[in-house]
């Protein structure tokens, strides 16, 4: 099927829950309510001639401070041999959605990524937690209004600066050991660039 008959064969089963369709993007996609996320999704992987058997991916996005959230999914029908893209857009506060996990398993760390990096709550997921920042991070870091905390748990947070601006070091010693392994290697002045940074 191609990308429109896939969305009118949705937009026929789910009427006003489904909001729009660009089928001029470079992966055509289908923009829904987020109370009928799962719902639809369900409809895309079992329906007979649709059959998204392939989860590609599962992405959050920002439209920018003060704005929106949203999700976005790319699937893929092995049996079909067709593909397309879904997204809902969410609040900024309190942004909730259900999981899509019990139907694609490969949406399990997916899920807990955009949970983890935009602060979206994936309802029903079964194991809802950080996957890259630590527990107890503080903020979401891919928001574009996010601010980067200085210190965690008493250890300075690098910043880009720190790996640029030699005389850092000197200015403030409370800088921790995320940053030691380069900083060790400068001469007590400051001023000259070590060969290497170190590996992460």
């Amino acid at each position: 099927m191609t990308p429109q008959e896939i969305a009118d064969k949705v937009q026929k089963q789910f009427g006003d829950a489904v909001l729009e369709f660009d089928g001029e993007a470079l992966d055509p996609v289908i923009k829904v309510k987020p109370d009928a996320w799962f719902d639809i999704c369900q409809f895309l992987k079992t329906d007979a001639d649709l059959q998204f058997d392939n989860l590609v991916c599962l992405s959050g996005f920002d439209y920018g401070a003060g704005k929106d959230l949203g999700i976005i999914i790319h699937l893929y029908s092995f049996p079909k041999r067709h593909s397309i893209a879904v997204k809902a857009d969410l609040p900024r506060e309190n942004p909730h959605i259900r999981s899509i996990e019990s139907l694609w398993r490969t949406a399990d760390w997916h899920e807990r990524e955009v949970f983890d990096l935009y602060g979206v709550v994936f309802d029903g997921h079964p194991d809802l937690r950080r996957i890259l920042c630590p527990d107890d991070w503080e903020g979401y870091p891919l928001r574009k209004d996010y601010q980067v905390q200085e210190f965690y748990h008493g250890i300075r947070v690098p910043y880009k600066e720190d790996w640029e601006q030699f005389d850092t070091f000197l200015k403030n010693p409370r800088r921790g050991h995320f940053v030691y392994q380069f900083e060790r290697t400068l001469p007590a002045n400051g001023n000259a660039k070590p060969k290497e940074k170190p590996s992460s």
